[in-house]
C-alpha cells in the first residue's frame, strides 16, 4: 500500500497528470449540471475557462515565473477570455447551440461531448503545460518571437473575422445572405485559420525549451487543425452552407474563387 501511495503521489506531482485530472474533473462536474438542466449554454465558456485556469494554475505550480512562461500563459488567458465571452454571448443571444440539438436530451452522448472537450483542452494546452513545468530557463530566441508573432497574427485574424461575421449577422437585411466581405473574402473560414495559426505559434515558442518526448506536443496544433478541418468545424459549416445557398449562383462563384482555409492558397 505504501508503494502504491508513493506512486500515486509521484503521478500527481507531475504537472501534466495533475492538469489532466483537474481538466477532466472540471468538465465532468460541469457536465452533471448541464445534463440536469439539459443546457449547452456554458459549454464553450467552460472549455475556454479551463484553458485559462490551467495556464495560470500551472504557472503557479511551477513557481519559476520565467518571462517566456508569463508571456505564453498570458497569451492563453487573452485568447480564452476573448473567445469564451464571444461564444457565450452568442449562444445567449441565439438561445441555443445547434450542434447540440440532437444530443441535449441524451446524457450518454452529451457526456461524450464534454469528455472530448476535456481531451481538446489538455492536448491543445500541452506545450504551455510543458513550458510551465520547466525549472530551467533559456534566453529568448528568434524562435520565441516567431512563435509569438504567429500567435498575434492568428489571434487578430480570429477576433476580426468573428467580429465581422457577428456584425454582418446582426443586420436584419443580411438574414438570407452569406458572408463574403472582409477577411471572409479571402478565406471561407478565416477564424479557423487564425485558431490553427495561434496554437502553432505557441508550440513554436514553447519548443525552445523542449527535449525528447516533449516534442510530441506538436500534436497540439495538429489536433486543433484535425478537429476544425475534418470533424466539427469546416465539414459541418460547409454542409450547412451548401444546403442553404447551394443553388445561389453568387455562392457557387464565392466557393469557386475563395480558399477554404488558407487565404489565396487552400
Amino acid at each position: 500500500m505504501g508503494q502504491i501511495s508513493s506512486k500515486m503521489a509521484g503521478l500527481m506531482g507531475n504537472m501534466l497528470i495533475r492538469s489532466l485530472v483537474y481538466d477532466i474533473g472540471i468538465q465532468w462536474g460541469l457536465f452533471a449540471i448541464a445534463a440536469f438542466f439539459q443546457t449547452e449554454k456554458f459549454y464553450d465558456l467552460a472549455g475556454s475557462g479551463t484553458f485559462i485556469f490551467l495556464a495560470l494554475q500551472t504557472l503557479r505550480w511551477g513557481e519559476t515565473y520565467f518571462t517566456r512562461q508569463k508571456i505564453q500563459s498570458g497569451m492563453v488567458v487573452v485568447w480564452g477570455l476573448r473567445l469564451g465571452l464571444f461564444l457565450f454571448t452568442r449562444v445567449l443571444r441565439e438561445g441555443k447551440d445547434s450542434r447540440f440539438d440532437k444530443v441535449r436530451g441524451k446524457p450518454l452522448i452529451f457526456f461524450i461531448y464534454w469528455t472530448i472537450q476535456a481531451l481538446w483542452v489538455w492536448v491543445t494546452l500541452a506545450p504551455t503545460l510543458i513550458l510551465n513545468s520547466e525549472k530551467k530557463d533559456k534566453e529568448l530566441t528568434t524562435r520565441d518571437y516567431v512563435g509569438w508573432s504567429l500567435w498575434a497574427i492568428g489571434f487578430l485574424m480570429e477576433a476580426i473575422s468573428d467580429y465581422q461575421k457577428s456584425s454582418f449577422r446582426s443586420n436584419p437585411d443580411n438574414a438570407t445572405k452569406f458572408m463574403s466581405t472582409g477577411l471572409w473574402s479571402i478565406s471561407r473560414h478565416p477564424n479557423y485559420f487564425g485558431e490553427i495559426l495561434l496554437w502553432s505559434g505557441l508550440f513554436v515558442s514553447a519548443s525552445t525549451i523542449m527535449s525528447g518526448y516533449q516534442y510530441t506536443s506538436v500534436l497540439s496544433p495538429m489536433f486543433v487543425a484535425y478537429l476544425l478541418i475534418r470533424v466539427s468545424g469546416i465539414p459541418l459549416l460547409e454542409k450547412s452552407a451548401l444546403k442553404r445557398w447551394g443553388g445561389n449562383p453568387q455562392y457557387q462563384q464565392y466557393v469557386k474563387n475563395t480558399a477554404v482555409l488558407i487565404p489565396f492558397i487552400w
